[in-house]
């Protein structure tokens, strides 16, 4: 009979589609994880009778297709400093312990003991990393490498500024003609000195001295401090020294730490617009800056967004150390599970795109998140009742055609 076939393929089919069910719900927590849906097919029909086609009869239901439902789940934050979460198309890429290169949406990463960025199974997270001070996207793929304990040598100053405004209402010789003010800067060595700015008004209107020194104690012999005049026009603004003019520069040889001599250039303007004023109001420094720091240790190591592995240390320095690649394929649904929340490609699958999150079509990063599971939990207990009401009625089929059997047997008799 061919009904009994029949009903044993719609229980083998029932019995897999419970088995995806059972799976997307045994998932609902696990990050990036995209539930699976059941795509069911008739087997081919038997003609009876004299009319070709006039009575079909069907031999069943095949075994259903699984097809994975690669829509966008939700982002939620978590605040872990190695969260990810890729917000539209595309994977991340992961190198497999067998070596094969595989993808996935899970971004709950960590580093091992080797210093590598890694999913939470261990699968190697493949990008870009720093290179002798430079991070080069256009380099192969290799595995992120996190700086852990690292310590970064010291800058040595070489530029510095200071924004002030001079009182335009200061008398030469009285404290309002006079003001000073510093800035902290490092030495080869990563030692601090202090540079002083002192400015007095001269009898002259519009018109200051300056001079800008090191201590004495830091150098091995004196320094000679570096002077000159500013001049201002009518409405405050500094005229001289020029922006053409070369700019003053702060010497200090032979300090005592034995680090190299300091030769720092002092910048009265940035561009073309000075950094220095003369208005009728008390004289005060609104910014200073210059471009060398302390070494500092590592302090912490996070995920930003865009994909960016970003090291901050002891001075406040941030440096992007790492980028995380993207592979964006056309065909998501030709990808096969792999085991451990990834997919490998399979023979339909597309030619991978690989390239930085937010380029060429491919979804952004989004750091200290995760993206969450597909599954909803309503959708997978509605398909389980289904499924478990579909088994029954093709049980009841069994059974029937078993009591007509009996009933046919009996007939001999």
């Amino acid at each position: 009979m061919p009904s009994f076939a029949s009903a044993l393929s719609a229980l083998n089919a029932d019995t897999t589609a419970i088995d995806v069910v059972g799976n997307n719900l045994a998932n609902i927590n696990t990050p990036g994880f995209k539930d699976s849906t059941v795509s069911f097919y008739d087997l081919v029909t038997e003609s009876i009778g004299a009319g070709l086609g006039s009575t079909q009869v069907g031999f069943g239901v095949g075994t259903p297709v699984t097809l994975a439902n690669f829509s966008q789940g939700a982002i939620e934050s978590t605040g872990g400093p190695l969260d990810a979460a890729i917000q539209g198309g595309g994977f991340f890429v992961v190198n497999a312990a067998n070596g094969n290169q595989e993808y996935t949406r899970g971004g709950n990463f960590q580093v091992n003991t080797d210093g590598d960025l890694t999913t939470s199974t261990g699968e190697l997270v493949q990008g870009w990393s720093q290179v002798d001070g430079v991070l080069d996207t256009n380099l192969p793929l290799s595995n992120i490498i996190v700086p852990v304990g690292s310590l970064t040598p010291p800058q040595v100053t070489t530029t510095t500024s200071v924004d002030l405004n001079l009182n335009a209402a200061g008398v030469a010789g009285s404290s309002t003609g006079t003001f000073s003010t510093s800035v902290q800067v490092y030495d080869s060595l990563g030692e601090p000195h202090t540079v002083t700015f002192a400015f007095a008004a001269t009898t002259t209107p519009n018109q200051w001295t300056y001079s800008a020194s090191i201590p004495a104690g830091d150098t091995t012999s004196p320094s000679t401090p570096v002077t000159g005049t500013l001049t201002f026009d009518s409405s405050g603004n500094l005229i001289s020294p020029a922006s053409t003019d070369p700019a003053p520069v702060i010497s200090a040889p032979g300090l005592t730490d034995g680090a190299a001599d300091l030769n720092i250039t002092w910048n009265l303007y940035n561009g073309t617009t000075p950094d220095i004023t003369q208005y009728a109001q008390a004289s005060a420094t609104s910014a200073v800056a210059q471009n060398g720091s302390a070494a500092a240790n590592l302090v912490s190591v996070g995920l930003a967004n865009g994909g960016v592995v970003l090291a901050q240390y002891s001075n406040g320095q941030q440096i992007d150390v790492g980028q995380m690649a993207v592979a964006s394929i056309r065909n998501p649904e030709s990808l096969i599970a792999a085991g451990d929340n990834n997919f490998q490609a399979s023979s339909l699958t597309a030619l991978p795109a690989i390239g930085v999150p937010g380029s060429g079509g491919r979804g952004t990063v989004v750091g200290g998140s995760v993206e969450s599971s597909t599954v909803d939990i309503a959708t997978e207990f509605t398909n389980l009742i289904i499924y478990q009401r579909s088994y029954e009625a093709n049980a009841h089929v069994v059974t029937t055609i078993d009591q007509l059997s009996q009933d046919t047997i009996a007939l001999k008799q």
